[in-house]
């Protein structure tokens, strides 16, 4: 039997972490300046090393704003932030999406994979849609939620790639854990089946080269898990 290799944080994840959660609890509130890296240094009993280049990565990340010769302050992060804010936010609150995180990810799913269908029906090849039918017989072969999520978010990254859009597949590839983790909350709630019938008529409809249908149930859907039926959020 194999054993994974543990590795603990290094100080800069750690002064991070302590960052990142006393912002999203608010106990540093947006606006707020931070004392100087030297008062952080003495504070928490790191080097000026770890804080600078720790605070280096908040900025990047949106949680930082850093004003030359002024000081550091707590940014507007949802204003501002990446999507490694969107998951810190998620590790924040032990991996679950909040409710309107939810339904931002699901509305702009409408309109990317509406792109990604348009585009590729135009031009999809017999080997090409043999690949998507493949991961949908995985689908429905598979019992694990985990693995039948990763299957699905293949199928979806296939149709951006497909879609000859260069940025579509990168984008969704930024998304990849946000989304897996919906897709997992769907199918706890409402089982593989209904994952792999929605992904099944959708490549029927790309096979008949059905564009507006295609759209249509993608986006009926989609919806369906924001206020429909098989709701992911409350």
């Amino acid at each position: 039997m194999e054993f994974t290799k543990l590795n603990a944080p290094s100080l800069k994840e750690l002064f991070i972490q302590q960052i990142e959660t006393m912002i999203l609890s608010g106990k540093l509130a947006i606006g707020e300046k931070l004392p100087s890296e030297r008062e952080l240094a003495d504070s928490m009993q790191v080097s000026r090393a770890v804080v600078n280049t720790g605070i280096s990565e908040l900025a990047r990340k949106g949680f930082l704003l850093i004003k030359p010769r002024v000081g550091t302050f707590v940014a507007d992060y949802r204003r501002n932030g990446t999507l490694e804010t969107l998951i810190s936010i998620m590790n924040y609150n032990g991996g679950i999406l909040r409710d309107d995180e939810i339904r931002s990810i699901l509305e702009l799913r409408i309109a990317l994979d509406s792109l990604a269908v348009e585009l590729c029906i135009a031009n999809i090849t017999d080997d090409e849609l043999s690949i998507l039918k493949s991961y949908v017989k995985e689908l429905e072969e598979t019992s694990s939620i985990e693995v039948a999520s990763e299957i699905a978010f293949k199928f979806q990254h296939e149709l951006a790639y497909l879609s000859g859009n260069t940025l579509l597949p990168l984008i969704f590839s930024s998304f990849k854990a946000p989304i897996i983790t919906l897709w997992e909350r769907f199918c706890r709630l409402y089982g593989i089946e209904f994952l792999h019938h929605n992904n099944a008529v959708l490549c029927d409809f790309i096979e008949q080269g059905n564009t507006q249908k295609a759209v249509e149930w993608l986006t009926a859907a989609i919806t369906d898990t924001i206020s429909g039926n098989r709701q992911i959020y409350y």
